[in-house]
């Protein structure tokens, strides 16, 4: 018989309570890891006690010791050489093979298919799996001081921690098979489950550990069950699994499990109620260590790391890369729509085409992860294009993630928020997003957004006033959010930012349009001139009832960054003159003229805006043919060539006669660059005059000004308002709600100098009836 207890010989006392110190427990911390509800236990295994055989042997696992170097007089039959596998089954391939045989159907049944969001019909898992990579190193494990991440730009931003840059990335299978035990984490969405089922799949069909038993168990209908019958049994649970399949001796999953060939695969660690976990995760430890051969792979979600499995190499399932991208869009295409195979295909390439657009930044910072990249692709499909109105995307993602992911799967979680529903949680997460963006910080301290939770359930009916209360209950809703719904999540230890800067955006804009008043709109447009406040301006635009008020707040602050600078109103002064010419709407002809004047070298980017006005091709020509023939003014022939060359352009396109007359003479003057000692005589000697004398006949016959010298300090406002400008048009341009009234005397107004702004303002105009013409700058 096995004896019922154990007992701690001296020797074995004195290395238990070695190990006890050097852990720097209490004998309570020991019960509580044990799982036991009284430390008598502990206290009777240090005084050399009998302890029940089980408890006794999880003390010693704790504590990192071998129980039978511990015990007195360990039992014979507990000996490992005693431990065999029946002897019925001499060949374990034999048995192998007639076990997957029995099994074959359950499995194909029970992880061949996935049931995808929004779509009505099941999945074959091979139409639309695709492989996943995985991080060795964790970044959330990591300590990095707080400074080092303040000052990270928003690219650098969504790198960190996604093993883009310094983390070596291996493929999912490779991970299984270099660690036996291996706990896989990741974020809600990025496909842990279906990992899982892939593993079974290929284990089943003998492509992967083809001499092992796939078994698949989902850990919240294990702990589920368990409750029921008020016993936790991990390995009877797993023997029922088998009976299923008409297995029924215990023994052929004994002689499985010592024989190391099983594939044990446990679903979903965090999706098991806090008070079940313990239990669950001893269940999974003890498994994992009487059968070690075996190979165990655990699936939790990262916030839920705290679920210590001792023993286990813990990684982390790495954001999908462009290739991943594009294969999972060419098999969602080829799976899950119904035209042709041809149109499937080209549907696909579109699809990524238009993803890695600049309009489209925010939906490829989404899509590197399998939930949003499907929802991507659904959408996509929908229309054949992204929507204009992102809001709505995003609106829809949060609220897969804070109820409806949960609720499709049918999980229960522990009840943290007390009664927080979905727009509440929204709320919250504004809260903390628009603080957080304002201060400019992408990540944060844990106490800090800890402080935001606290002041928000303050404001609470019933919220408790005690302190001690109040910041556990907000470092409990911190862990919910980041467990449950992984929108907040720990980058590195005690450092915390929001999953993507997609929602952190979202959320800063969603936070402006709920507290909408004077005082809000006047301090984000304060940030008009910041590149990284861009897309909140968009999202704000596109969530207001009515932008009217708001742009109209955009264009005055940006009228105002050249205002009190005479140099740059004059600079706008000639660029009205130059629009009043063109029959192009005024605005996109200022635009021209300024980018001429400034960036000179743009001007074969031009060619659009060139085709509706010949008078405007001409000055593109001319302004080119100032920068043709001073070419740091180099006395060579290439140059000679080109000042030649861009004249005679010139002189095909030009009809006014007295331009004509003018450009041909200084044609003419050129000397002939085949007799080299002629030209570098004539460059010495003439060509500053000849040169001075083709500015100024560009300035008499095409008001072409070549003398502005702007300062760095006047270049940099220059920059701040053309962005601000085209930030303007791309919030006008957008799905937003401005009247039509407001829209054209915007329009009308743009790049303007002051003096006719207020001379506008001072008549009463507006502009006459028809659509709206505005396009980007072609200055930018």
């Amino acid at each position: 018989m096995v004896k019922r207890s154990l007992q701690a010989s001296l020797v074995g006392i004195q290395k238990a309570k070695k190990a006890f110190a050097y852990q720097g427990w209490t004998q309570e911390n020991l019960a509580f890891k044990v799982n036991l509800k009284t430390r008598q236990p502990i206290w009777r295994f240090f005084s050399g006690q009998s302890v029940e055989r089980q408890i006794f042997i999880e003390i010693c696992s704790v504590l990192l010791l071998n129980w039978r170097e511990i015990t007195v007089n360990p039992p014979e039959e507990f000996t490992q050489s005693k431990e065999l596998a029946p002897a019925q089954f001499l060949d374990i391939d034999a048995l192998v093979k007639q076990v997957k045989a029995q099994r074959f159907e359950k499995i194909q049944d029970q992880c061949g298919t996935l049931q995808l969001l929004d779509i009505s019909r099941l999945v074959k898992i091979d139409e639309i799996y695709s492989d996943v990579n995985i991080l060795e190193e964790i970044a959330s494990f990591q300590w990095l001081e707080f400074a080092d991440l303040q000052n990270l730009t928003s690219k650098e931003f969504e790198c960190f921690g996604l093993g883009e840059v310094s983390q070596r990335q291996i493929a999912g299978i490779t991970a299984v098979e270099t660690y036996s035990k291996l706990r896989v984490l990741g974020k809600p969405g990025t496909g842990k489950t279906t990992f899982l089922q892939h593993l079974a799949i290929q284990c089943n069909r003998g492509r992967f550990a083809a001499n092992r038993i796939p078994i698949f168990v989902t850990l919240r209908d294990f702990a589920d069950e368990s409750k029921e019958i008020g016993e936790f049994d991990l390995l009877n649970y797993i023997r029922e699994e088998l009976f299923t399949s008409g297995i029924s001796d215990v023994s052929v999953l004994e002689t499985l499990l010592w024989e190391g060939r099983v594939l044990l695969l446990l679903d979903g660690l965090d999706e098991v109620l806090d008070r079940q976990s313990k239990a669950v995760v001893n269940n999974i430890r003890r498994l994992a260590e009487k059968y070690q051969k075996n190979m165990f792979v655990v699936t939790c979600r990262t916030g839920a790391k705290a679920f210590s499995l001792r023993r286990f190499t813990d990684v982390e399932i790495a954001p999908l890369n462009q290739d991943q991208i594009v294969a999972f869009a060419q098999k969602w295409f080829t799976a899950l729509t119904k035209t042709n195979i041809l149109d499937r295909q080209q549907q696909a390439v579109e699809f990524i085409e238009k993803l890695n657009l600049p309009e489209n930044l925010q939906f490829r910072r989404l899509a590197v992860t399998p939930l949003f990249l499907h929802l991507a692709c659904w959408v996509f499909h929908q229309q054949n294009k992204f929507p204009i109105q992102k809001t709505k995307f995003y609106k829809q993602c949060l609220d897969l993630l804070l109820s409806k992911w949960d609720e499709t799967k049918g999980i229960e979680r522990d009840e943290v928020y007390q009664g927080f529903l979905f727009p509440q949680k929204l709320k919250l997460l504004s809260q903390v997003a628009s603080a957080t963006f304002e201060q400019g910080n992408y990540f944060f301290e844990q106490r800090i957004v800890e402080q935001y939770i606290k002041d928000y359930i303050c404001d609470l009916p019933n919220a408790s006033t005690e302190p001690e209360e109040l910041e556990l209950d907000s470092e409990g809703i911190l862990k919910a959010i980041e467990l449950q719904h992984g929108l907040l999540t720990q980058r590195v230890q005690g450092i915390f930012s929001f999953s993507c800067l997609t929602f952190h955006e979202y959320l800063t804009a969603r936070k402006i349009v709920a507290s909408y008043n004077l005082e809000v709109l006047e301090r984000l447009v304060s940030h008009i001139t910041e590149p990284r406040w861009r897309e909140i301006f968009l999202l704000t635009v596109a969530m207001l009832g009515s932008a009217d008020f708001l742009v109209q707040l955009m264009k005055q602050r940006i009228d105002a960054l050249v205002a009190q600078d005479p140099y740059l109103q004059k600079f706008l002064t000639w660029a009205s003159q130059k629009s009043r010419v063109a029959p192009l709407k005024p605005a996109e002809t200022r635009a021209f003229f300024l980018a001429l004047a400034r960036t000179p070298h743009l001007t074969p980017h031009f060619a659009f805006a060139c085709i509706f006005d010949r008078g405007i091709f001409l000055d593109a020509v001319l302004d080119n043919l100032v920068i043709e023939c001073t070419i740091e003014c180099k006395s060579n022939f290439a140059d000679a060539h080109a000042c030649n060359n861009a004249l005679s352009h010139a002189l095909t396109i030009v009809q006014d006669a007295g331009l004509r007359q003018a450009l041909q003479q200084l044609q003419d003057q050129l000397p002939d660059s085949e007799i080299r000692e002629r030209f570098q005589t004539w460059w010495q000697t003439s060509y500053p005059a000849w040169m001075e004398e083709l500015k100024a006949m560009l300035t008499k016959h095409r008001n072409i000004e070549h003398h502005w010298h702007f300062s760095p300090e006047q270049e940099q406002v220059l920059q701040q308002y053309y962005d601000a400008n085209q930030l303007l048009i791309d919030c006008l341009n957008g799905n937003c709600q401005v009247t039509r009234v407001v829209r054209q005397e915007i329009e009308a107004g743009l790049l303007l100098p002051m003096k006719e702004l207020s001379e506008r303002e001072w008549q009463g105009l507006r502009p006459g009836r028809g659509g709206s013409a505005l396009r980007r700058f072609p200055l930018l």
